[in-house]
């Protein structure tokens, strides 16, 4: 039994492409009090080495980096928050929150602050885009490079899915808010996931059934309240763009292409501001880390490599 669980385990690593180096590396789960939010992450890494900064999306938390991170942690130091409104991370009782972007980012800017990194590399995905964007925006000279992974830039990027959105965006009325709420049930999380991926057995279901328990755990309110407030994502993509037009950042978009919300036109858009930007796409879904870590974690590691 202890060599079968043994192979089982090998199996699991070498899918990812994870090396006996990799799982070695010791992964650190912590907390921190920023702005009265207990921030949640993960760290690893050489504290002295550049550092690699991870923001999750929807549906997710930085559990999705649960095997990145041990291969990027042998080169960088890989620090990966929970958003509020997600995975382990807690607004704390009495702490007046409200769920906008705005205030995703500015957590997350003072839990850089905090945690003493005034410059890194980052990695954002679906939601953590628009964080990691107004990060970039306003402090330029922090950002190092951009891996961009299904994370949106440009309204180009944005397909039919989003019809629900914008009518609630144009016409925020309580009937149109809660028509949004089947996107954070169980089954559609899991759509998420599974939407676009040729082989569904290659997907750990903890994934989505983590995802949905902190749903019900934190509320779905504060759900509707980021997806009514997406619109004024959309708004600051000029400001955005100024930003790469000016500054270049080392970008990477590698993109799931059959996404069924951000469309391979959003990646092939960063190269219009930033003709520096580099471009790849892979035959899977939304969440393409799921399904293709391994070439992620190498193209990753490349790109890094070259850059920082």
């Amino acid at each position: 039994m202890i060599a079968k669980t043994l192979l089982l385990a090998a199996a699991l690593g070498s899918a990812f492409g994870a090396t006996a180096a990799d799982r070695a590396v010791q992964v650190h789960h912590r907390t921190i009090e920023v702005q009265g939010v207990e921030v949640f992450y993960r760290e690893a890494g050489p504290a002295e080495a550049p550092t690699v900064l991870l923001l999750h999306g929807f549906a997710a938390s930085s559990y999705m980096f649960r095997e990145l991170i041990p291969r990027l942690a042998r080169d960088y130091r890989v620090i990966a928050p929970d958003l509020p409104g997600f995975g382990q991370t807690t607004v704390l009782p009495g702490v007046d929150f409200d769920y906008t972007f705005d205030n995703l980012a500015a957590v997350v800017d003072a839990f850089t602050v905090a945690k003493g990194v005034d410059r890194y590399a980052m990695y954002v995905f679906d939601y953590g885009a628009p964080v990691g964007w107004r990060l970039a925006v306003q402090h330029p000279q922090k950002i190092t490079a951009i891996v961009s992974q299904n994370g949106n830039a440009y309204e180009a990027g944005l397909s039919e899915g989003w019809a629900d959105m914008r009518k609630a965006w144009e016409r925020p009325s309580a009937a149109n808010r809660e028509a949004l709420r089947r996107f954070n049930t169980p089954e559609m999380i899991r759509w998420q996931y599974t939407e676009g991926v040729a082989d569904t057995s290659l997907l750990a279901p903890e994934a989505w059934q983590l995802a949905s328990a902190a749903i019900e755990r934190i509320g779905m309110e504060p759900q509707l309240d980021l997806l009514l407030d997406y619109g004024n994502n959309i708004e600051q993509y000029p400001r955005l763009h100024e930003y790469f037009r000016r500054y270049r950042p080392p970008t990477l978009a590698i993109w799931g292409r059959r996404d069924p919300f951000f469309l391979p036109a959003g990646a092939e858009a960063f190269k219009r501001d930033n003709p520096n930007a580099e471009v790849r796409f892979l035959d899977t879904g939304h969440l393409a880390i799921e399904t293709h870590g391994k070439e992620i974690a190498e193209a990753m590691q490349a790109f890094l490599a070259r850059h920082l």
